[in-house]
C-alpha cells in the first residue's frame, strides 16, 4: 500500500481526483508535476505541501517559483524537472497521469527507481509497451492500472491466476456522444458536440478519443501488454451506462465483471492500496436506481479509429507510436478548428500507411516514429 505519492499530471482530471484519494486515505503527496497550469499548481502546492512542484513549461515554472517563494517547496522546470520529480526518492509511488507521449520519459524515470507506478497514461504502453515492461522487470517496479477498464480487468483476473484459462478480455465502451449515428451524420459535428461525453468528465483530448473510439483502440493495445494477451483475445462491447467497467470470459464460458459507479476515484484508489481495500471517497453504486444495463457492437464504418488501432496492435513495433502520434496531432488540429471530426481517422490512416513500422525498436526509434507521424499530420 502506498504512503508517499508523486502525482505526474496533478492539475489534470485524474491528477485532481488522485489528490482527493491521497488525502482521504491518509497518504502524503510527496511531489507534484504538470505542464503549465501555474494557478492550480500553486493552489495544490499550498494545500498538499509537497517537497517538489514541477512544471514542464519554463515560463510557468518561473512564475510558480516566485509565487512559492515564501515556502520551502522546491520548484523544478522543464521536462527535466518533471523527470526529476518522477524519480524523487522521497516517494514510494508515482501516479503517471500526464497526457499523451509526454508521459513516457517521466514514467520510465519512476520505473527506474523501482516505484509502484499507478498508470493512467495509456500512451506509455501503446508506444513502448515491451520496452517499458522489460524495464519494470529489470528494476523491480510494479505497474498497476488506473484506467477504469484496465482496473476492472485486473480485479476480474484476480479470480483466477491461470491466464491459460482466460478465453478473452472484454473492454466496455460508453460509445461516446455520437453512439448510434451513421458516418454521414458525423460529417459536420463540432468541437462542442464531441466534448459532450455522456458519462465521464475528462480532459479534452481523451474526450475526443472517446468520441472517435480511438480511446478504446488504445486500451486494447494497453491490455495486450498489461495482461500478455493477443489482440484476437480482446473484445470491445458498447455499454452505454458505464456501470460494468470490463469483463473476463473464461474457458468454461463463465464471465466475471467488475461493477461500480462511473467514478475514477475507485480505480485510482485500488492502484494505490492494492492488495488492500479501504474506505474511500468514491461514490457507491445504487443498483436499485442505476437502470437497465445494455450492450451493443461498435460500428466500424462510423468509427474507423478502433479498427486502425487493432491494425496497429497486430503490426506491433513502432506502429503504436505512429498511431498515437498521428492521433494526438490530429486531435489537436480538430480542437483548434483546423480539420473536421472525420478527418482525424483519415489522418491516422495516412500516417500508418506512409510511416514504416520498425520491429523491436529502441526508445529513439519510438520517438522518431512518433515525430514522423506528427509531422505528416501537421
Amino acid at each position: 500500500m502506498s504512503k508517499k505519492v508523486t502525482v505526474l499530471g496533478s492539475t489534470g482530471s485524474i491528477g485532481r481526483q488522485s489528490l482527493e484519494v491521497i488525502a482521504a486515505c491518509g497518504m502524503e503527496a510527496a511531489a507534484l508535476a504538470a505542464n503549465s497550469n501555474v494557478t492550480l499548481m500553486e493552489e495544490q502546492a499550498r494545500q498538499y505541501r509537497p517537497a517538489i512542484a514541477a512544471l514542464a513549461d519554463e515560463k510557468s515554472a518561473a512564475d510558480l517559483r516566485v509565487r512559492l517563494a515564501d515556502t520551502n517547496i522546491q520548484v523544478l522546470s522543464g521536462m527535466e524537472g518533471v523527470v526529476e520529480a518522477a524519480a524523487f526518492a522521497g516517494a514510494d509511488t508515482a501516479i503517471a497521469a500526464l497526457v499523451g507521449m509526454a508521459g513516457l520519459r517521466p514514467t520510465l524515470a519512476s520505473i527506474r527507481e523501482g516505484k509502484r507506478v499507478c498508470l493512467a497514461n495509456k500512451e506509455t504502453l501503446v508506444c513502448a509497451g515491451p520496452l517499458v515492461l522489460e524495464e519494470a522487470k529489470d528494476y523491480g517496479a510494479k505497474i498497476y492500472p488506473v484506467d477504469s477498464e484496465h482496473s476492472a480487468l485486473f480485479q476480474c483476473l484476480e479470480a483466477n491466476k491461470d491466464r491459460g484459462e482466460v478465453k478473452r478480455l472484454i473492454l466496455t465502451c460508453s460509445g461516446g456522444p455520437f453512439y448510434g449515428r451513421k458516418r454521414e451524420e458525423l460529417q459536420g459535428v463540432t468541437r462542442k458536440d464531441a466534448l459532450r461525453h455522456p458519462n465521464w468528465s475528462m480532459g479534452a483530448k481523451i474526450t475526443i478519443d472517446s468520441a472517435t473510439l480511438m480511446n478504446k483502440g488504445l486500451e486494447v493495445i494497453e491490455a495486450m501488454h498489461l495482461y500478455g494477451m493477443p489482440a484476437e483475445k480482446i473484445s470491445v462491447v458498447i455499454h452505454r451506462e458505464s456501470i460494468i467497467h470490463s469483463l473476463v470470459e473464461y474457458c468454461d464460458n463463465a464471465m466475471i465483471a467488475q461493477l461500480g459507479a462511473p467514478d475514477m476515484r475507485l480505480p485510482i484508489q485500488y492502484a494505490l492500496t492494492y492488495p488492500k481495500r479501504v474506505a474511500g471517497p468514491a461514490a457507491p453504486l445504487d443498483l436499485w436506481n442505476c437502470g437497465p444495463l445494455t450492450f451493443g457492437a461498435p460500428d466500424p464504418d462510423a468509427f474507423p479509429c478502433l479498427a486502425l488501432a487493432l491494425e496497429a496492435a497486430k503490426t506491433g513495433g513502432t506502429a503504436g507510436a505512429i498511431l498515437n502520434g498521428a492521433n494526438e496531432a490530429a486531435v489537436a488540429r480538430f480542437l483548434a478548428g483546423e480539420i473536421g471530426f472525420l478527418d482525424i481517422a483519415a489522418k491516422v490512416e495516412q500516417a500508418l500507411a506512409r510511416v514504416k513500422a520498425v520491429q523491436n525498436p529502441t526508445i529513439q526509434e519510438i520517438l522518431d516514429a512518433d515525430e514522423a507521424a506528427r509531422e505528416m499530420v501537421k
